[in-house]
């Protein structure tokens, strides 16, 4: 059943503009049975993309391989997500590995003949972004989108020429944020390799001329602990940085919280101070940053501790670098001990840590120099991404007309 409205779009129920499918369920006998096939699950399917490097197996018939087996311009749809905003994440098959299959944790979308698959994608691509599969999914701990209630959701079929020319300004768009992309992955490893190499003394056996490999706490004589008060959301509180606002050597303000009542100086935020990450999941423990100001008033949560460097043998900036390496990353979670589903590091254990520093502070200024010649190179590209970014929801806004494409 379909319906034709004044601006030309004809309103068709999703299950009518293409077949919708859900994946085969995975059971104990299916992981050991035969006819083992490789399958997409929703830890593959991204917004725009397809993650092929994870791929489970497990068994399928001859009759369910014709059922579930995918071809290229199929759409997959994330079917259940705990976060609610995710859930109809999408992305069109390319064909790119062969004979694969998928399980019901997606939805299967195979677009009919009067509809262009990454014309669908772009409006399934709005539709999560404006909404409209979370107030149709099925709110529990998981959210699920159902293939039943996503097949009777009204789709916008418009003449193919319209389709494709959408398409194309999207498509021209989406162009330039992977070759953004591939500029910032290309500074990533450039500045990846200037650490590892202006850093090597960290796995040599001895320390080098010009470097000496000392305890850190010859260098970090002391640490601060962060402060333990409930945070909330009230901006007219003190920002407070927690163990999720530290990324990539820097602070990010995202999802700050704010201390409610007055904090003491001690633990007010100076510039160049270095904050180190002592509790948090294995992967993440340990990150480190330094403090620049960001913000006139600022303290750090107790799951933060404050790293005091002697100033006249190693620069803030050293150290924050140091504490990045992936060998001394190693070495934290080699020291961290397993707290409930959470990992600690103790700042004591931490400073019986070797570091390895020139002993001119002039060197360590010029190694440290060289990172941040990447640092801004690689916050110019990523300006630059957010900018295309922005066009393009805009232009998906314009093209993709909200109040037109969703009812």
């Amino acid at each position: 059943m379909s319906a034709e409205a004044a601006d030309g779009i004809r309103w068709v129920p999703v299950g009518e503009a293409g077949e919708v499918r859900m994946g085969k369920q995975l059971s104990p006998a299916s992981r050991d049975a035969g006819g083992q096939l490789p399958y997409l699950r929703v830890a593959n399917v991204f917004e725009g993309r397809i993650d092929y490097g994870d791929v489970k197996s497990m068994g399928f018939t001859d009759a369910e391989k014709r059922v579930y087996e995918l071809r290229p311009g199929d759409i997959l749809l994330n079917e259940g997500q705990e976060s609610l905003a995710n859930v109809g994440r999408s992305a069109v098959y390319d064909g790119g590995a062969a004979s694969l299959c998928f399980q019901n944790t997606l939805i299967r979308f195979r677009p009919g003949s009067a509809v262009l698959s990454d014309y669908a994608q772009a409006v399934f691509v709005q539709w999560r972004r404006m909404g409209a599969f979370a107030r149709v999914a099925e709110k529990t701990s998981i959210s699920h989108l159902g293939g039943s209630r996503f097949a009777k959701m009204l789709f916008p079929v418009i003449p193919l020429e319209e389709q494709r020319r959408i398409v194309e300004i999207l498509d021209a768009v989406a162009e330039s944020e992977r070759a953004a992309e591939a500029a910032i992955s290309k500074l990533q490893a450039s500045r990846r390799g200037i650490l590892l190499g202006s850093m090597a003394a960290i796995t040599a056996s001895e320390a080098p001329d010009g470097w000496e490999r000392l305890p850190l706490k010859e260098v970090v004589p002391s640490v601060d602990y962060g402060i333990s008060v409930a945070l909330d959301e009230d901006s007219r509180g003190v920002a407070t940085l927690r163990m999720n606002n530290l990324r990539d050597g820097r602070p990010h303000l995202n999802e700050l919280r704010y201390c409610p009542q007055k904090v003491h100086s001690k633990h007010l935020l100076r510039m160049g101070d270095v904050l180190f990450n002592r509790t948090n999941s294995i992967d993440h423990v340990g990150r480190s940053g330094i403090w620049r100001g960001e913000l006139e008033e600022a303290t750090f949560a107790s799951y933060l501790v404050r790293l005091n460097p002697d100033v006249n043998r190693i620069i803030p900036q050293y150290l924050v670098e140091w504490l990045l390496h992936p060998a001394i990353r190693q070495r934290v979670r080699a020291i961290a001990t397993v707290a409930v589903q959470q990992v600690n590091v103790n700042p004591t254990r931490l400073r019986e840590l070797y570091i390895d520093l020139p002993t001119d502070l002039g060197e360590q200024k010029k190694l440290v120099a060289s990172l941040e010649v990447c640092d801004r190179r690689i916050a110019t590209e990523r300006e630059s991404l957010g900018k295309l970014q922005v066009m393009k929801r805009g232009l998906a806004d314009a093209l993709l007309d909200g109040k037109r494409l969703v009812r």
